[in-house]
């Protein structure tokens, strides 16, 4: 079974319509029907809610958390594994913590990560990356 890791973007995009939304919603089909797994690490869920709150308002922000939570998605707690990880992409990249969270539970998950932010080119030698395109 295909295994796939979402980050903040490729969520971000699906709710706003943005490019890869079609994409992201063939991913939530072929999750629903079990040919696939989709996981979220809580830090990325954490970092849609903030970004949702900020953007648009606390109201939104619930109404996108109850979405989330329909989607055929398994939410990842943060372990030290998962941790340490993330914190090893943070020291040696330019990239966002949060990001780094999404890569480093793609190359644990030994999944591919579903992205539209450029800023995870720097992993590609590290992870594979399904890019969100139109």
């Amino acid at each position: 079974m295909k295994r796939y890791v979402l980050d903040s973007c490729s969520l971000l995009a699906y709710f706003n319509r943005e490019t890869g939304y079609e994409s992201m919603i063939e991913h939530f089909e072929k999750a629903t029907g079990s040919t696939q797994n989709l996981f979220l690490s809580v830090v990325n869920w954490g970092e849609v809610f903030y970004i949702v709150y900020r953007e648009y308002s606390p109201s939104k922000a619930q109404e996108i958390a109850g979405v989330i939570d329909t989607l055929p998605i398994d939410i990842i707690l943060v372990d030290l594994e998962l941790t340490r990880q993330a914190a090893l992409f943070k020291a040696t990249h330019k990239m966002s913590y949060a990001d780094c969270f999404a890569a480093a539970l793609a190359k644990l998950r030994r999944a591919e990560l579903i992205t539209g932010d450029k800023e995870f080119e720097q992993l590609e030698h590290e992870i594979k990356i399904n890019w969100l395109r139109h």
